[in-house]
């Protein structure tokens, strides 16, 4: 009998064995970005594993901003990624919540921490604190002031929020163990003051939690029960586990790590990207080639192709990198079958039939996706005076080139046979002009006569094709030498943006709009810039080109 049983990842087994045990009656999951940069193609993972645990299991799924460091957060970043979320496809519905709102619960949190004598108010700075901590081999000393009275520790947390002290003057540390083996026990720091005004709550605080505690108690706050995260968190665990059982929550959360989702030869690092948006290097945090998700979506790439991707990617408990061929891999498959092909000429060089009527066209008719033709047909112009690619063209031409050069026929796509006569070359002997006759016969591509081409290349009449800007993209790091120098500092492509100001796509494209995206024949997808086209000034970004050497594992 055939085995239809489904195949469930780790997390998934471990859900199921709560929920059999009775541990939780349903499922809430959370996606707790940090609102200090833009999402990136790792975050997505998190975010489609998350959401997609929500929907299989029936339950609930969380935006929740962890804004809870001031110094780094902006209302720009939380707009930007609740837009990447939501175009993601993982809908919160009405379960958008922020850190900041529990800043009250949070502080009457750390308060029943004193009381119990859990917590204190240390007078050690940032520097000293490390030196008390100890080393992976050395355990770490008290505090001089983790004997202080409960009565003292709750004056003084009382006096860091009313704004008494300066920033660094006092925190307020978890008691725990500084013995421990996990450094992340020896008494962390869970409350600091910092003046600074906050995006959400503004001026209201001074003092604001540490994410080791702040996290925790928000997702028991919202009834999360599984919380995902990557295994950087791993040694973090029995922080987390430390402080929803003192603070007493009925039903805490479980929390459960995976690997992160690495691509080869991308810059993910924020510090690196900010440098990048700073010096100009690149436009934005949404520049086509770094792989921010909003870069990604401006570039052209869908959320399906993502999700593709991290699908084949797969869930596990181990590092590992995976092959940016491989999101390109998921880009191709997803757009051809889906996108109409057009005709479009990047080097415009002019083609003259000259036994064509003067002022004379017709429309051709021709197929948007071979692939799939429900996806129906559109009509190009066809007249006396074309565009095509110089690279389509030599005047003398090596052996087995089969495209246009002197006394050669080819196949004009779509249209007819033509034949080269002559070409006109400019002062600097570069070709302008190129003068043909064609075969009334041959229309559709074919002869009556039989006789056959062996050269196939595209055009576009330059009677109304519309001229546009193409920008085509290489990986924003040079792939042979790395990521990084040995300073630490990016290894650069100089390469890796092209414009090409005079370009020329066929009419059907001409009225495209942002996001749109074609198959260009003989080029690769492009899709329309939603950040610099305009009806004056129309922009395609690359997606991708038509080919690699990429193969999907398990394919032949």
């Amino acid at each position: 009998m055939e085995n239809t049983a489904e195949s469930k990842n780790f997390i998934e087994q471990m859900i199921d064995k709560d929920l059999a045990d009775g541990r939780y009656s349903g499922v809430c999951t959370r996606f707790p970005p940090e609102p200090n940069g833009y999402l990136h193609i790792g975050h997505a993972k998190s975010i489609l594993l998350n959401a997609g645990l929500a929907k299989k299991y029936g339950g609930k799924f969380n935006l929740r901003f962890d804004d809870t460091n001031p110094t780094k957060e902006r209302a720009e970043f939380v707009e930007s990624i609740k837009e990447d979320v939501k175009w993601l496809g993982a809908d919160w519905e009405d379960r958008l919540y922020f850190a900041s709102d529990y800043f009250e619960h949070m502080y009457e949190a750390a308060m029943s921490l004193i009381k119990k004598g859990k917590a204190y108010v240390s007078d050690l700075s940032a520097e000293e604190i490390r030196q008390y901590r100890g080393t992976l081999t050395e355990p770490g000393k008290d505090d001089p002031s983790c004997g202080r009275s409960i009565e003292e520790n709750v004056r003084l947390f009382e006096e860091m929020k009313e704004g008494k002290f300066q920033d660094g003057e006092k925190v307020l540390r978890a008691r725990i163990d500084m013995a421990s083996p996990n450094i992340n026990m020896r008494d962390p720091v869970i409350y600091r003051v910092a003046h600074m005004e906050h995006h959400n709550t503004k001026d209201q605080w001074c003092i604001y939690p540490m994410y080791d505690f702040a996290h925790p108690i928000e997702d028991a706050v919202e009834g999360i029960t599984h919380s995902i995260c990557t295994l950087e968190f791993e040694d973090h665990r029995p922080l987390y586990d430390w402080v929803v059982r003192e603070v007493g929550y009925e039903h805490p959360p479980r929390q459960i790590e995976f690997a992160k989702l690495y691509l080869t030869n991308v810059v993910t690092g924020k510090r690196y990207i900010k440098r990048l948006v700073e010096e100009g290097i690149v436009d934005g945090w949404d520049d086509p080639r770094l792989v921010s998700i909003a870069a990604l979506r401006r570039r052209g790439f869908t959320p399906e192709s993502i999700q593709k991707f991290v699908e084949l990617c797969g869930i596990s408990k181990s590092n590992s990198s995976v092959d940016y061929a491989m999101l390109e891999y998921c880009i191709r498959e997803d757009l051809k079958l889906k996108k109409s092909r057009v005709m479009a000429v990047l080097d415009p060089i002019k083609v003259i039939i000259d036994n064509y009527p003067e002022g004379q066209t017709e429309e051709l008719t021709v197929i948007n996706n071979m692939e799939r033709p429900e996806l129906g047909t559109h009509t190009v112009p066809f007249g006396r005076e074309l565009y095509i690619d110089r690279d389509d063209f030599m005047e003398v031409p090596p052996r087995k080139y089969f495209r246009m050069f002197p006394g050669n026929e080819v196949r004009l796509m779509q249209a007819y046979f033509v034949t080269c006569n002559s070409f006109v070359k400019d002062e600097n002997g570069r070709v302008t002009e190129i003068h043909c006759t064609y075969d009334p016969a041959s229309k559709g591509g074919s002869s009556p006569d039989g006789r056959k081409v062996k050269g196939t290349i595209h055009w576009v009449p330059a009677f109304c094709a519309r001229q546009a800007e193409v920008r085509l993209y290489e990986n924003i790091v040079d792939e042979e030498l790395g990521v990084y120098n040995e300073d630490g500092s990016l290894n650069l492509n100089p390469n890796s943006l092209t414009v090409l100001k005079n370009c020329y796509v066929e009419p059907f494209a001409a009225d495209a709009k942002a996001y749109d995206s074609f198959q260009f024949v003989r080029q690769g997808y492009f899709c329309v810039d939603a950040k610099d086209s305009t009806e004056d000034r129309l922009v395609f970004n690359r997606i991708v080109s038509l080919k690699s050497s990429y193969t999907l594992p398990g394919k032949n």
